[in-house]
């Protein structure tokens, strides 16, 4: 079972963050073989479509056996624990582009990379991949814990500014649409 974790940063919290970027990796490194996606979002700057160097929150779309896994992921988080964020959207998923970030045709480096984060009223939308494949890092419904019920939809994208990565969403079909700098994660290299 694919599940999306975002966890939102507390005011104040990057000094923390910062802090335990390494117990945050060594905790992350058992899930290697099952992480779809992962990295950091960013607040925008006044001139920097892409963000800034402020951390907002940390995205994990991870591979799981079930839902008490995946909230066991998000909450034995080292970051979590210590109170580095404010709160977690945790939510099933389902891979629509069959691939991992590291699979992405546009390469981990280049261009802006955004979260796109569409919470869902209603009818599902957006159940089909977007025509720009190539643009797309991740894509796919976020589902209730059974995957009977859409709530929305999560992207990771490529896009030049926020208002082209927002419109990969049908906006009148969400209750709220969220648009984030984001780039890939993990260990360097």
């Amino acid at each position: 079972m694919e599940f999306f974790c975002y966890h939102r940063d507390r005011s104040g919290s990057r000094t923390l963050r910062e802090e335990l970027l390494e117990d945050h990796w060594s905790y992350m490194d058992p899930y290697a073989m099952e992480m779809i996606a992962r990295g950091p979002t960013f607040a925008f700057g006044s001139d920097t479509p892409g963000g800034s160097d402020t951390p907002t929150g940390s995205v994990h779309i991870v591979d799981l056996p079930d839902p008490a896994a995946a909230r066991a992921f998000a909450f034995d988080e080292p970051n979590y624990q210590a109170g580095a964020y404010r709160d977690v959207l945790l939510r099933r998923w389902r891979n629509m582009l069959g691939r991992t970030m590291w699979e992405f045709p546009g390469g981990r480096t280049g261009g802006n990379r955004y979260l796109v984060l569409g919470l869902g009223t209603g009818q599902a939308a957006d159940l089909t991949v977007p025509p720009d494949r190539d643009e797309l890092i991740a894509y796919g419904p976020l589902l209730s814990d059974d995957g009977a019920t859409w709530l929305g939809t999560a992207a990771l994208l490529r896009a030049p500014d926020p208002d082209t990565a927002r419109a990969v969403l049908t906006p009148d079909r969400y209750a709220h649409i969220e648009v984030h700098a984001w780039q890939f994660g993990g260990r360097p290299s």
